[in-house]
């Protein structure tokens, strides 16, 4: 689709950036080329032609052979060749060349013999690491679906196989062979193949079904951390997971509940549980990680921080293309396919776009702000934000109690309110006065509140108290 005159005066008026420059004219071609080199190796990116630096359109000069030329330039020195879409558009009469580059597969891209990365708005040399991470990445399959020739058979855990194939067969309805040789269904869940009579397992068969994965993937853990306050400054608890992809993911989702608040909160006749985060949505946010991180990135692991404020939950490796923040829940990319498709059949994930706008939905219907989705240097990082002190005003999702069956009177009910919802700490005295009864009968109401567990009795004789647990 052409670009319009309106949105490229916006465009230009942006200013440079990760994925926008501008040059003022076609003398300006050689270091062009090189940002055109570098859009590819990034995120992709547009090139104004005939805009000033401060975004004034300046136009250039659009002769019989300025598409020729500039493409000719373009091609004639990128290595693999690099083919943008060119075009021009006129704004007040005034012709700007806009030539646009998405991300390529093909990376890395050498313009004039050199390679080329975006880094903010400036357009850098790429080290020689970081080339050949990436000409390494070119000439590989995906991650999931390389093999591991030092592991075998014995390396797998045939219980966590058929756990697997029963769930997929109750969440998905996906036909199960229980009793089919291991290797049989390895080869048809497309985790295993024959070579030279030898059973070949890919890095997905030990993520799902390894008895210790790590033992060949180190880096494929997931390491959580509470933290005390909103810095990283101390810890409260922390865990690092280790395991296939769904034993982590679920022993992630327990260290989660047990680092954040259930608080409760009485509604006429019943109590219902309030949790800090809706659950499912974080969950969401860890098993997303774990299936979509850039596993080519040894270095470091998916990172899960518990916060007083928040949640993060950080995965190595930015959004793949042709994703990007803005287009999260529109757009569908996969970077292990192998590993995506695995866990969606047991519904540990839905596909990508689905996931994000149950993570949305969730948080909403909890009372709280969607999630933020952001690329940090070479990661990708979701944020929940929580309800600091106001966890009350969030909305109840479950745990509900019928305070009638358990024999309360309206009397214990709203004695009940005041202490959960609003903190208050009763007496005797007080009790007779609220409710316009007798010392005997706020006693015996009291001591049927402490039976159900909920409050506290504190001190003795007239300086007996009463709080909400």
């Amino acid at each position: 689709m052409s670009m319009t005159p309106e949105e490229l005066s916006a465009l230009a008026a942006q200013g440079e950036s990760e994925t926008l420059e501008l040059k003022r004219s076609v003398a300006e071609l050689e270091k062009a080329v090189e940002t055109i080199a570098a859009f590819a190796n990034t995120r992709g990116g547009v090139l104004l032609i005939g805009v000033h630096p401060d975004g004034r359109i300046e136009g250039v000069d659009v002769g019989q052979t300025t598409r020729e030329r500039i493409a000719n330039r373009i091609t004639g020195n990128t290595d693999p060749v690099i083919y943008p879409a060119i075009e021009f558009v006129t704004v007040e009469g005034r012709a700007v060349a806009v030539i646009t580059v998405p991300e390529s597969a093909d990376k890395p891209h050498l313009a004039f013999g050199r390679a080329f990365k975006r880094v903010g708005a400036v357009t850098a040399q790429m080290d020689r690491a970081d080339y050949e991470r990436l000409l390494l990445a070119r000439r590989q399959l995906p991650f999931d679906g390389r093999e591991l020739p030092e592991a075998t058979l014995d390396d797998l855990d045939e219980a966590k196989l058929r756990w697997y194939l029963q769930r997929a067969a109750q969440e998905r309805n996906i036909p199960a062979d229980l009793a089919a040789p291991m290797a049989e269904n390895l080869k048809r869940l497309g985790v295993a193949s024959e070579r030279d009579g030898q059973l070949a397992l890919t890095t997905a068969a030990l993520l799902l079904f390894g008895k210790r994965p790590q033992q060949f993937l180190p880096y494929t853990m997931v390491r959580l951390a509470r933290f005390q306050g909103t810095t990283t400054l101390n810890f409260i608890d922390r865990l690092d997971c280790f395991g296939t992809l769904p034993e982590m993911v679920d022993e992630a989702e327990r260290f989660i509940k047990r680092n954040t608040r259930i608080a409760a909160k009485i509604t006429g006749f019943e109590r219902r549980e309030i949790t800090e985060y809706p659950y499912p949505a974080v969950r969401e946010a860890i098993a997303n990680a774990v299936a979509h991180r850039d596993y080519d990135r040894a270095d470091v692991e998916v990172r899960v921080s518990v916060f007083a404020d928040r949640i993060e939950v950080q995965s190595p490796g930015r959004l793949p293309a042709p994703l990007t923040v803005n287009t999260l829940g529109e757009e569908y990319a996969l970077r292990n396919p192998r590993l995506a498709e695995l866990l969606f059949n047991i519904r540990y994930i839905e596909r990508w776009n689905t996931g994000i706008e149950r993570m949305r939905r969730w948080m909403r219907g909890h009372g709280l702000p969607p999630p933020t989705f952001q690329e940090v240097g070479q990661t990708f990082k979701v944020t929940f934000t929580g309800p600091g002190e106001n966890i009350l005003d969030l909305i109840p999702e479950e745990g509900v109690t019928d305070l009638r069956a358990l024999g309360l009177n309206e009397r214990q009910v709203e004695a009940l309110r005041l202490m959960v919802n609003e903190q208050k700490e009763l007496t005797n005295n007080l009790y007779q006065r609220l409710f316009g009864v007798s010392p005997r009968t706020a006693l015996r109401d009291l001591a049927g509140l402490v039976t159900t567990g909920w409050v506290r009795q504190s001190g003795e004789r007239k300086g007996t108290t009463y709080t909400a647990r």
